[in-house]
């Protein structure tokens, strides 16, 4: 007997409040395109002209949006930091210099602690840019710009919780730091720099050198040496093919486990036939000093799993496989 399974009830409300939630602060964030004005241009270039550092301010969830929108500056060419207000007034105050641009994000543009420290930012003669809900306060009248992030309503249903308007804010930040990398001529070389453990920084600054076989580690036999010869040495060095090259060295050709079996197919005998009459002429070769990501790029295209490396005399240094840039975290 089959047992009736009884619906929670709370289900159906989750999926709603939920639905509500994306629906709300995604109206929240449309609704900040219309505010990319005269005051974000003005921030844009208070802090492209700043020679020292963004310093980032704010408390509670706004001090979290802060933290996040300094590392996205930073990491994307605008030297910046975030410093707790609370800890700004006992004695952090001093890590902001005269060259420095300071931002600050409050929802309500009153919060105390940075109240607190707001004459001595203006004291310094530093810059101020403010992102707060609220265009009347004391915070956004103080600011050399200010930029509005009010929202409508919360998406907590007590219009509470810090939650569209924490969203605004990140959405806001994201929007400067951008606009900024765009200014600067940020590349993904740079952005590559600044992250060198990540797998980008591994994708865009490897270099083929760093990751090629060399030596006797690379496959080569001449173009007369038996099917079966060449065989062996596709083995030995596993790769899954080997260079046939001339007595100088050139690349001639390459034997790949593709070729066997199309050689197979046509009935060839691996002991009586030369190397030569089964190789791909012409094949896919790359250069010292590529981009590793470039040759995976090459690979993928061409739907093979290998590359040969040669000199501008076609002479033979190097080779790697997608075995080879899967290691070096490429892939």
């Amino acid at each position: 007997m089959n047992k009736q399974v009884t619906p929670n009830p709370h289900h159906a409300r989750f999926r709603e409040l939920g639905s509500a939630v994306i629906e709300i602060e995604a109206k929240a964030v449309s609704g900040l395109a219309q505010r990319i004005d005269a005051n974000f241009v003005k921030a844009c270039e208070l802090m492209l002209a700043c020679e020292g550092r963004i310093v980032v301010l704010g408390m509670g969830k706004s001090g979290h949006i802060g933290g996040k929108v300094a590392a996205t500056l930073a990491s994307t060419g605008s030297p910046a930091f975030f410093v707790h207000p609370g800890e700004a007034s006992h004695g952090d105050l001093g890590m902001i210099t005269e060259k420095d641009v300071v931002m600050a994000f409050s929802n309500s543009g009153e919060t105390d602690e940075l109240l607190v420290i707001l004459p001595l930012i203006k004291r310094l003669g530093v810059p101020l840019i403010a992102l707060t809900g609220n265009p009347n306060s004391t915070l956004a009248r103080k600011a050399d710009a200010h930029i509005d992030v009010s929202v409508a309503q919360e998406a907590c249903p007590l219009d509470l919780a810090p939650t569209a308007s924490t969203t605004a804010a990140l959405a806001m930040g994201d929007a400067l730091a951008i606009a900024l990398l765009e200014a600067r001529g940020f590349t993904q070389e740079d952005f590559a720099r600044s992250h060198p453990g990540g797998r980008l920084g591994r994708r865009l600054l490897l270099l083929i050198d760093d990751v090629m076989r060399t030596g006797e580690a690379v496959p080569r036999v001449g173009p007369d040496i038996m099917l079966s010869e060449a065989l062996l040495e596709v083995t030995r060095k596993g790769l899954g093919m080997t260079a046939i090259v001339d007595g100088e060295g050139r690349l001639l050709g390459i034997f790949t486990d593709g070729d066997l079996r199309r050689a197979m197919d046509h009935g060839v005998d691996v002991h009586t036939t030369a190397v030569k009459e089964a190789m791909t002429r012409n094949g896919k070769t790359v250069s010292q000093g590529m981009l590793a990501a470039e040759a995976l790029q090459i690979m993928e295209s061409a739907k093979i799993n290998g590359l040969m490396v040669v000199d501008e005399n076609d002479k033979l240094i190097g080779a790697l496989n997608m075995h080879d840039l899967l290691r070096a975290g490429v892939v």
